[in-house]
């Protein structure tokens, strides 16, 4: 989960005053500490924390009823819009105009992510229809050129390099006639241990030749403090106009990147949630902080979802499904979808209301792991067992548990899902969508 610990210390802050008699002075002020410890803990930096917090108290304190939201619910608002202000506000696009090529340059130190998330980034543009290819002038690292080709390759991307050339700028020129077929170009500089002066430079040099459109920082979540010394480093060396956050799906605390922000100007944009090349979201303040406090983000699902389920495809389940016309092959294509949206831990965050429920992280490998024997099990069925699974039994399932390798106990759990969602679907029938919708998020509210 996105800052799992301080979404944890968030919520628990936010249960105190939920479950409090009364909201007075001093439940405000204990919620004003628990907050200050969860940033601070998080490594968002002081004087930011002290900000916010500032901010927090204040309007607890003096604004009035808000209509539709008693005392406490009036509370968890205030602390969700300041916790979306200090991470920008509205949800900030990379803009791409017609220049061919549009130039994006990233930026960054060793170790932050850069190379990997070139190759997920130029994947994101990619699958929205534009021409991207990529160069790599990190002439320092023996081993960068190899990896960024590798990177593109795996994703089938243009890349353009020089093992051979030790002047970033010479490879550039070198290849600056190619750039003009692509809409999209992406370039790797060289990373450092730390931002010496030497780095400083080559950057200066870099950006006085290439224009970029686009600067691009990437900060890995785990570097703590130094993000705002570094993106303020970065910022005065290039002018950096956007930020990349990286290893937002690990242990790493996240709130020093974050914060690192304040110092450039720029907007975070994206975030690396994974080690997939399609493990990068749009950063959307709105959504994100959502999560963490477990109200869920229903933008980035529907996104995800846009880009896991083929439309006409969806539409056509979802009516057989309100007929209650439901098979195998219809739960194996949701399957599939949901495996394409990532981890079940990654989609309930976003689900309104499901974040609050502390569902154990084993639990929901269990979980995932029986998704994935029952995909393996449905690929050693025969059509007509796809289509009418009530044919399943005795013989069938001995046939299909040694095809598959999966376990007849696990099979018949299958038999059983398909069977409980099929009746469910019945039950369904009929129903106005809209009206269970709203039974749904009323219990959801009940919950908080």
């Amino acid at each position: 989960m996105v800052l799992d610990n301080l979404g944890e210390k968030l919520k628990e802050g936010l249960r105190k005053i939920a479950r409090g008699m009364t909201i007075d002075e001093n439940a405000i002020n204990s919620l004003v500490k628990d907050i200050q410890r969860a940033l601070l803990q998080a490594d968002v930096d002081v004087s930011l924390v002290l900000d916010i917090t500032k901010r927090i108290k204040e309007r607890a304190m003096k604004e009035k009823d808000i209509k539709g939201l008693d005392l406490r619910g009036r509370i968890v608002n205030i602390v969700y819009e300041e916790l979306v202000k200090f991470l920008g506000n509205e949800k900030s696009e990379i803009k791409i105009n017609k220049n061919k090529p549009f130039k994006i340059m990233m930026v960054g130190v060793y170790g932050a992510g850069k190379t990997t998330t070139i190759g997920k980034l130029a994947k994101f543009y990619h699958k929205r229809g534009y021409k991207v290819a990529a160069v790599g002038l990190d002439v320092h690292r023996p081993a960068a050129p190899d990896q960024l080709k590798q990177v593109c390759d795996s994703i089938k991307i243009p890349v353009y390099i020089d093992k051979n050339e030790k002047n970033a700028l010479k490879i550039y020129e070198k290849y600056e006639k190619e750039f003009t077929k692509y809409d999209i170009l992406i370039v790797d500089t060289a990373g450092r241990h730390d931002l010496d002066e030497d780095l400083i430079e080559e950057i200066k040099n870099l950006d006085r030749k290439i224009k970029p459109d686009e600067k691009i920082l990437v900060m890995a979540a785990d570097i703590g403090q130094a993000a705002y010394k570094l993106a303020k480093g970065f910022h005065e060396a290039c002018g950096v106009t956007s930020i990349i956050i990286t290893k937002l799906d690990g242990t790493a605390r996240g709130g020093g990147a974050l914060s690192g922000a304040a110092a450039s100007g720029a907007n975070v944009k994206f975030i690396g949630v994974g080690e997939k090349v399609d493990d990068l979201e749009q950063f959307n303040p709105k959504g994100f902080v959502g999560r963490v406090l477990g109200m869920g983000d229903i933008e980035s699902l529907l996104e995800k979802a846009k880009e896991a389920i083929d439309e006409e495809k969806a539409e056509d389940i979802s009516k057989r499904l309100l007929e209650g016309d439901f098979n195998l092959v219809d739960l194996y294509e949701q399957m599939e979808a949901m495996n394409k949206m990532g981890s079940l831990s990654k989609i309930m965050e976003m689900v309104p209301g499901m974040g609050q429920i502390k569902l154990p992280k084993e639990t929901l490998k269990v979980q995932e792991g029986k998704l994935g024997k029952w995909r393996e099990a449905m690929n050693s069925m025969t059509k007509s067992e796809l289509e009418n699974p009530d044919i399943i039994e005795g013989n069938r399932i001995q046939r299909i548990a040694k095809g598959s390798g999966v376990s007849g106990s696990d099979i018949r759990e299958l038999i059983k899902q398909y069977r409980m969602s099929k009746k469910m679907m019945k039950m369904m029938k009929g129903q106005d969508p809209e009206k269970l919708m709203k039974k749904l998020q009323g219990k959801i509210g009940k919950g908080m």
